[in-house]
């Protein structure tokens, strides 16, 4: 049996300047921390001839196909479990079980944090264990190449690094960069950090689509936008470094509205009123994860006036989720060697 686990990651700021039509040109950045959600696999000895993945959150959503090729299943995730296994030239007849502590299309990471877990378990498999920056490449290139997902670079470092860190991303590769901050900060910032499940999914691939197609003007709002986003995300990392939480919600509020401006559909009515509606119960700032249009409402909040922030988010119906920083990234767990068992794999 082996076993992997990749965390998912909540982005504080720069999100956006990560996509490959704006990086490549101007250079970008995000600030972000994993939390400890994750994506596991499961990998266990499969005694036919057939490689197959088995996704909890996409029930319906089955790949079975012949160790030696077959029909790509038409679900995003399962084609990226076929994609990601003839990478690594395997022939393996295993069962992959994927699995996730938090919703799909939530804004976290998630599908990219299961891309770097099939790495992981792949490149095991196959006898060439990838470090993180590996496993981070690895995956962003068979997700935008393979499957053509238009894409950031932030969510596969995220996974695979963990930690709370800034990325930097150019032509000429990726900058990792840990936060240089006290661990009363940290424990600080993690007790002022919520988490509200909205309650709506979304398809990232559209938004993601449209301020790629933007991005590559080269000038316009959303261009003008994008560098304020990067400015700010500098200042984000800044004020978490210095301690001045208080100036960190307060950029991630100017954040927010900046981000609303890189395409249609990242914010809506319902959106807009539960934030309105946390701000003026005490919250200092927050945004919604990922590329928007639902998901998970992220807020900086003190602790004093967390629970009238609570109430009011949830007379309006969203859910809390507790969490916690995380610092491992993308690890095995548990690796037994599956070819040691009674059964030859050629029969």
């Amino acid at each position: 049996m082996l076993i992997a686990r990749s965390p998912v990651r909540i982005s504080f700021g720069g999100g956006g300047t990560d996509l490959a039509a704006y990086y490549e040109r101007f250079g970008g950045m995000v600030v972000s921390a994993s939390i400890n959600k994750y994506i596991y696999g499961i990998v266990t000895r499969n005694f036919d001839t057939t490689f197959q993945v088995i996704s909890a959150d996409y029930r319906s959503s089955i790949l079975q196909v012949p160790v030696d090729g077959g029909v790509v299943n038409s679900n995003l995730e399962m084609r990226m479990g076929q994609a990601i296994y003839e990478h690594f030239n395997l022939r393996m007849p295993v069962n992959i079980f994927i699995a996730s502590e938090v919703p799909p299309g939530t804004g976290l990471g998630s599908s990219s944090a299961v891309s770097v877990t099939l790495c992981n378990i792949c490149s095991t498999l196959a006898g060439n264990a990838m470090n993180k920056r590996q496993l981070a490449e690895t995956a962003y290139e068979i997700e935008t190449r393979r499957l053509e997902a238009p894409i950031g670079k932030q969510d596969q470092y995220a996974a695979a690094f963990g930690g709370l860190n800034c990325f930097e991303f150019s032509a000429d590769g990726v900058r990792v960069t840990p936060l240089n901050m006290s661990a009363s900060s940290i424990r600080a910032l993690e007790r002022r950090l919520m988490l509200f499940y909205t309650g709506a999914t979304r398809q990232a691939r559209d938004i993601l689509s449209e301020q790629r197609e933007r991005s590559k003007q080269g000038t316009g709002k959303t261009v003008e936008s994008l560098h304020r986003i990067k400015e700010l995300g500098w200042q984000i990392k800044a004020a978490l470094e210095d301690g001045r939480l208080d100036d960190f919600g307060a950029l991630l509020d100017e954040s927010w509205r900046h981000k609303k401006q890189l395409a249609s559909g990242i914010s809506n009515s319902a959106i807009d009123e539960a934030y309105a509606a946390a701000i003026a119960a005490g919250a200092g700032g927050g945004k919604i994860t990922g590329a928007g249009g639902g998901g998970f409402l992220m807020l900086y909040c003190r602790e004093d006036r967390q629970e009238a922030v609570r109430a009011i988010l949830t007379r309006l119906g969203l859910i809390q989720m507790r969490f916690a920083f995380e610092f491992e990234g993308a690890r095995i767990l548990l690796y037994t060697n599956l070819l040691d068992s009674p059964y030859n794999w050629n029969e």
